[in-house]
């Protein structure tokens, strides 16, 4: 069975991208085709890449997780029309283990992280990762209530397993060039 990763890619205190993962995984366990498993950057220790002295023992860690997964969907915030730096170092810290892969992109911001997911679409190109078109676009003003609460329109439900039904055939055909 495939496996696909949950990425949540904010470590900011108080972010509700722990709340979008679990409402994927919900959904997508309802499918059936895959085994969907959360994995949360903040659960690792990596300081920012290349800086002297930064505790990096969550790096190994980090690459077993990514390497372990067959294809991936990034839960993505926009901060300043783009991914959050703690996604972007986690993304830079790796290289191969992101190769040959599909991903789906669920984001979230005051235009839905529509700027966000377009940046993160260039960085997975060049780390070898298709991205497939759907992308569910949350609003920060109609889909959570005083920006904290998540309370996705229903409409969204039905972009989520959009993007899978494209996920799940792009990972399938790229498994077998890994």
């Amino acid at each position: 069975m495939l496996k696909i990763g949950i990425v949540l890619g904010s470590t900011r205190e108080g972010r509700v991208s722990p709340q979008v993962g679990k409402w994927v995984k919900e959904l997508a366990d309802k499918r059936g085709d895959a085994s969907y498993e959360i994995i949360d950057i903040a659960d690792f220790k990596l300081p920012l890449l290349g800086e002297p002295g930064g505790d990096a023992s969550g790096a190994a860690a980090w690459s077993a997780s990514i390497n372990g997964c067959d294809g991936f969907v990034f839960i993505v915030q926009e901060y300043n029309h783009s991914i959050t730096g703690a996604l972007k170092n986690a993304l830079d810290y790796l290289r191969e283990e992101w190769n040959n892969k599909a991903a789906g992109i669920v984001s979230y911001g005051s235009v839905g992280g529509a700027r966000a997911a377009e940046h993160l679409r260039g960085i997975l190109s060049e780390l070898l990762v298709a991205h497939v078109r759907v992308h569910p676009a949350l609003s920060l003003f109609t889909d959570f209530e005083n920006g904290t609460v998540f309370k996705p329109a229903e409409v969204q439900a039905a972009s989520v397993n959009q993007m899978l039904d494209q996920v799940i055939p792009w990972t399938t055909a790229l498994k077998t060039i890994r």
